[in-house]
């Protein structure tokens, strides 16, 4: 079979044997995922047609508006994980704590935990804008046969047995990896199958975007400044291009694709980063490495990071190899 006709289920059963533990679990979490993303993906194009835009009229454990699609994609996701009985415990953006997932027969036998932000960029619903889903996989570290705890979801994020990101955009693409490199699957959506679109993806080693909200620039510690003053001098291979969208997967897809950098740094109005370490950057930076490119907090890598809380706020430069670098020189030299 030509390798793009390929079904991201048969691609699934193919790779399972390469999978470190290989009992199949992991592959139903995947597939899983599939079946929820789809759901979420048809809500998402009734945007506009039904009920579901706007916000829903409660913050999040972040203090952040939630949007009624935020709630709708976080039952879909939790429900489907549950229903199930794959993972034996879940971490949401949306929920103040961990779920404990039991199984029908009242046990905890299941061996992964799972992280995730379940509509990333949401604020970019109601104009129809590309949003997403994050997700981060672990094998948990307490015993099996008890309940989760926060240690199995504290784990840097070199721990990671697999991550990805559902992009709803002008198509709807599963990216995800398992440690043996980066793969994304389009949507057909009319027969509901995911098609391998994107073998093998790669971030280009150099490149020539930049992604960062110059409007808080004036907030931003002094090594980011440089570097995007650096970034915009008629030098060389520069001016580099700007290009922001405020959904943490289609700025990080685009660059993939085309070679960039993604930046959100710390600032004097988020003293410690916005994006959350456990469910947007260390699944974001284990695709990164993956695909060739480096996921840094601006001075060290990001899954070497040792996660203290839940929601914990890290900075986050992410991209073509060489960016980040660079951008990580002019940090050094701040």
């Amino acid at each position: 079979m030509e390798e793009r006709n390929k079904t991201l289920g048969e691609f699934i059963i193919e790779n399972q044997k390469a999978f470190q533990y290989s009992s199949g679990e992991l592959s139903r979490i995947i597939n899983s995922i599939r079946l929820a993303a789809k759901v979420v993906n048809h809500k998402v194009n009734q945007a506009g047609l039904v009920d579901i835009v706007g916000a829903a009229g409660e913050q999040n454990i972040q203090g952040e508006d939630q949007q009624k699609l935020d709630v709708y994609a976080n039952e879909v996701f939790i429900q489907t994980l549950i229903n199930r009985e794959i993972v034996c415990g879940i971490a949401s953006e949306e929920n103040d704590d961990f779920i404990t997932v039991q199984g029908s027969d009242n046990c905890h036998n299941n061996k992964y935990v799972i992280l995730m932000d379940p509509l990333d960029g949401s604020s970019n619903i109601d104009v129809n804008v590309s949003v997403g889903t994050i997700f981060s996989v672990f094998r948990r570290v307490t015993p099996i046969g008890t309940p989760v705890t926060s240690e199995d979801f504290l784990q840097p994020g070199i721990n990671q047995v697999a991550a990805g990101y559902v992009i709803y955009g002008t198509s709807t693409m599963l990216v995800y990896t398992t440690g043996h490199g980066v793969n994304g699957f389009t949507l057909n959506p009319a027969i509901g199958t995911f098609y391998l679109s994107h073998p093998n993806m790669k971030f280009p080693e150099n490149g020539n975007i930049y992604s960062v909200n110059e409007g808080n620039y004036v907030h931003f510690p002094q090594g980011v400044k440089n570097y995007i003053k650096y970034c915009q001098r008629e030098e060389e291979d520069r001016p580099y291009t700007s290009r922001y969208i405020g959904s943490l997967v289609a700025d990080f897809h685009r660059n993939m694709i085309k070679g960039g950098i993604y930046i959100y740094p710390t600032s004097s109005k988020a003293p410690k980063g916005k994006l959350r370490l456990l469910y947007e950057c260390n699944p974001m930076a284990f695709l990164a490495e993956q695909a060739g490119g480096k996921a840094t907090d601006g001075f060290g890598r990001i899954m070497e990071i040792q996660p203290t809380e839940l929601h914990q706020r890290v900075p986050f430069f992410c991209g073509s190899y060489k960016m980040v670098e660079k951008a990580e020189e002019f940090m050094a030299a701040e």
